[in-house]
């Protein structure tokens, strides 16, 4: 039996998949459509020398409730008062006495998704298969033999376009179960003066971190604000390369078929787009509004994690 909705999901696929493109064995996806040219193209954008960070820190207040994801935890393995108090004298691994010298070491513990983070090309399935068609049980207790967030490390710097939404319709922050339609989309690249091109990273401001920031709530897989299903016509007729919101999945909650998290079936699993969400688009939201400048260079490179389906990063716009 199949679920309310599917005929549009079949059709999208049937339409927008990216699948054999690029190659029966790729696993890059629309980062594909980032070349030296869009590359050097984004560089040429950075005129000012301001660096704009749409990275949460990384620790224990962090938007997780614990059912699903744990927040990140620094654990301290060495500090400062383990030196003042003389328990680094004689240092450890047989290297002698200090002679004066100390340190401090930690360990972070965390899921790979728990704060900023993208979505690789590994982290979501739909009938047995990941994006190009990789078979699903390539991802074992090991890691992701295909599609693994590693191939992508050195993809993620290209232009990026700043979309703010909310700030479009006038509010702080968008309602929980509004949907981002393809309208909303090019009102607010219009009124911003901006355009999207083949090769970008289209980053939309829903402003629900802003506002639930410290009193999160059920921002974790809650209702929320989101991209409509109904984008990835938009998402394939501009060629995106990755897309990234505020918000804890990047589309609409509650999601508007009966299949969860449609938009990452179609456009993540089909079409090979990266997401990222979580980011903090505060400070970057607040910043284009003052100097009207929209596009940027976008470094966001994830982290080389051997088989790993998402990674943290720090996203930086340099303008």
């Amino acid at each position: 039996m199949g679920y309310r909705g599917e005929d549009v999901i079949r059709d999208y696929i049937d339409r927008f998949s990216n699948w054999g493109r690029w190659g029966a064995d790729d696993e890059l996806g629309a980062l594909n459509f980032v070349g030296p040219a869009q590359v050097v193209a984004a560089a040429q954008l950075v005129r000012q020398g301001k660096l704009v960070s749409m990275t949460l820190p990384y620790d224990l207040l962090g938007p997780q409730a614990g059912g699903f994801r744990a927040n990140p935890l620094n654990m301290m393995t060495a500090t400062g008062t383990d030196y003042v108090a003389g328990h680094q004298d004689p240092l450890p691994a047989g290297w002698g006495p200090a002679h004066g010298f100390g340190y401090a070491d930690d360990v972070l513990v965390m899921p790979n998704q728990a704060g900023t983070q993208w979505d690789g090309l590994s982290h979501i399935f739909y009938e047995g298969k990941m994006y190009n068609g990789h078979d699903a049980a390539q991802v074992t207790a090991k890691g992701a033999k295909r599609c693994g967030i590693e191939v992508m490390c050195d993809r993620l710097v290209m232009r990026g376009v700043l979309l703010d939404v909310a700030r479009q319709h006038g509010v702080d922050a968008l309602e929980p179960g509004y949907a981002i339609t393809p309208d909303d989309l090019d009102a607010t690249a219009a009124a911003q003066g901006v355009e999207v091109r083949t090769g970008d990273c289209v980053i939309v401001r829903t402003g629900m971190l802003g506002e639930r920031r410290g009193n999160w709530g059920d921002y974790s897989g809650g209702s929320a604000p989101g991209m409509s299903l109904h984008t990835a016509p938009w998402l394939a007729a501009h060629e995106v390369a990755a897309m990234a919101t505020d918000t804890w999945g990047l589309e609409v909650r509650p999601n508007e078929i009966e299949l969860f998290q449609p938009l990452h079936v179609v456009a993540l699993v089909h079409m090979g787009l990266p997401f990222g969400e979580i980011w903090d688009l505060e400070a970057i939201g607040t910043d284009c509004a003052a100097d009207g400048v929209y596009e940027f260079l976008l470094s966001a490179a994830a982290l080389p994690i051997t088989g790993a389906c998402g990674s943290p990063l720090n996203a930086i716009a340099v303008k």
